[in-house]
């Protein structure tokens, strides 16, 4: 079993720890964060050099890893102009890629995915955004909320109702939606707690016309086609919790070595730092593990869902005891900004609760742990 990343990803790491350390300047981060503003030019900019690879799943991984371990906020916002991609990749028939998928990996393009509403979001079955036959078109209507990229996102991956069935997950479908289309509205969200660089939006859509050639796959499969998708999406999740608890973990020694010897050598301090580093190196390898999984095309739901809570919430530890060990020096420093950007990785692509739930209903089913 072998526990050495090749030396390709290393230096692809390399790269986009360098490139994040450069262009995520102190003064971008806070200008970001205060106003609530996306930075378009990160994006452009990130595109034109090549920082995230989409052709190698590993290298998203790392490069998410690394970019949020300077700045979760703005590594987010720098990667998600291709969030719910996976989707038409895998399912999206001929038109669609041509038509919209390429516009998307030529950056020139932003895609967003919708399918929170404002009624629940980890009630999925439970939707109730329709869409109605009519003619050459589907009828679309109701309302989508927390929606990453919601101004700012040309295309939309949207689930919505197209029939009524027992089973309410069997009525569900999923289509490209496009934001200039009559009818679709989207109003920015303001004051989140965190990752305030991102664009988060309540999406209304009252009688938008959606071609019926811009459904995706067949209908009434859309549940399955977004459960395949957060299967891949909670693997890049954890990678931003590897990556903000790494940059929680290297500041807080920086503060504590800079207090002194007598300070860094406290048991309490060391004990910190312990617990800390060893619950990273456990979050990594279960995210690793997992991962192998799904990059070879055998995805594991209950490794997915193990490693996105503990990442999750070993992000949240890790921010919360840097905060602690670091006192008035930590307060006053990045720390508290990445604590507010951690609690976000409990809840976006199912809560820890839900994957939980997944992790226990597998096992139970299973009746047994390997």
């Amino acid at each position: 079993m072998e526990f050495n990343l090749e030396e390709k990803y290393v230096e692809y790491g390399k790269k986009v720890r360098d490139f994040a350390q450069k262009e995520f300047t102190r003064a971008l981060i806070e200008k970001c964060d205060n106003d609530e503003h996306y930075p378009e030019e990160l994006r452009v900019k990130t595109y034109n050099e090549g920082i995230m690879d989409f052709t190698d799943p590993w290298k998203v991984l790392i490069g998410i890893e690394e970019l949020c371990s300077v700045d979760e906020s703005l590594g987010v916002a720098a990667t998600t102009p291709y969030f719910g991609v996976e989707v038409l990749m895998l399912f999206g028939s001929d038109y669609i890629k041509e038509k919209y998928l390429a516009e998307v990996s030529k950056g020139k393009a932003i895609m967003g995915l919708a399918v929170t509403e404002p009624g629940g979001g980890s009630d999925v079955a439970g939707l109730t955004t329709t869409a109605t036959p009519d003619g050459t078109h589907y009828l679309m209507n109701g309302g989508k909320m927390f929606i990453t990229n919601g101004t700012i996102a040309d295309y939309f991956v949207l689930l919505a109702r197209t029939s009524n069935e027992e089973k309410r997950h069997h009525g569900l479908s999923c289509f490209l939606v496009e934001s200039s289309w009559e009818g679709f509205t989207a109003n920015k969200l303001k004051g989140k707690m965190g990752v305030r660089a991102t664009d988060t939006a309540e999406l209304i859509l009252s009688n938008v016309k959606v071609p019926k050639e811009n459904l995706i796959g067949e209908e009434g499969k859309g549940f399955n086609y977004i459960m395949t998708f957060f299967n891949i999406s909670r693997i890049y999740v954890a990678a931003q919790g590897l990556g903000v608890a790494k940059g929680a973990i290297n500041k807080a020694m920086e503060i504590v070595k800079a207090k002194g010897p007598g300070y860094a050598s406290q048991e309490s301090i060391q004990f910190a730092i312990s617990e800390m580093a060893t619950r990273l190196e456990a979050a990594r390898l279960l995210t690793y593990k997992a991962a192998t999984f799904l990059f070879n095309f055998n995805p594991n739901p209950t490794l997915t869902s193990m490693a996105k809570y503990y990442a999750a919430e070993t992000a949240v530890f890790c921010t919360e005891k840097a905060l602690e060990i670091t006192g008035l020096e930590g307060l006053n420093s990045q720390l508290e900004r990445f604590l507010r950007d951690a609690k976000i990785l409990e809840i976006w692509e199912g809560t820890s609760e839900i994957e939980k739930l997944v992790v226990a209903r597998n096992l139970l089913k299973e009746g047994k742990v390997s």
